[in-house]
This record gives C-alpha cells, sequence and structure tokens, in this order.
C-alpha cells in the first residue's frame, strides 16, 4: 500500500476504487501556477508513453480533474505526481 501526503491548501485529492482501476478526483485550489505546470506534466507523461488507457485525464472547469488509474500503473502514477511536486511525501506500508 502507498500513502502520500499533500499540501491541502493548493490541491483537493479524492481516491477511490472504480472496479479494477483507481479513480482521482484533483481540484487545484486558486490558481497556483507550479500545481497547474505540475498536472500536465503528469499528464504529459502518460499520454506520451505507448500504453493508451494505462491513465485517463477528464479536465472539468474551476481546476477540476477525474483521473482514471489501472491497477498496475498505480505506483507509477503517485511517483509522477510526487516528481511533479504535486505530493508532498511517497511512502510504502
Amino acid at each position: 500500500m502507498v500513502t502520500y501526503s499533500y499540501d491541502q491548501g493548493k490541491l483537493d485529492i479524492q481516491e477511490s476504487k472504480d472496479g479494477e482501476d483507481t479513480s482521482f478526483a484533483i481540484r487545484v485550489i486558486g490558481d497556483d501556477p507550479q500545481m497547474l505546470q505540475g498536472l500536465k506534466q503528469v499528464q504529459r507523461t502518460f499520454e506520451e508513453n505507448q500504453d493508451f488507457d494505462d491513465v485517463l485525464f477528464y479536465a472539468y472547469p474551476g481546476h477540476e480533474y477525474k483521473i482514471i488509474v489501472q491497477q498496475q500503473y498505480y505506483d507509477d502514477f503517485v511517483t509522477e505526481l510526487f516528481k511533479a511536486r504535486l505530493l508532498d511525501s511517497v511512502a510504502r506500508k
């Protein structure tokens, strides 16, 4: 199991199971350019790889995103969030 922490003043992250996949609802609070650029960086990482349905991004008004992550890519996705400085820490329990 992977746990993570983030600045709740900049992001709101809700995670839920969606069948075999994990669904993330991520909202950027305010217009923090670092958070917005970080999410775009993570999206590009998964769009540019060879697996087209590993992580699916859906953007909504108000800097809200729904992201569906296949189970086998969960750790990769969380790691990319950390690399983009959207998460403060990541730990395996």
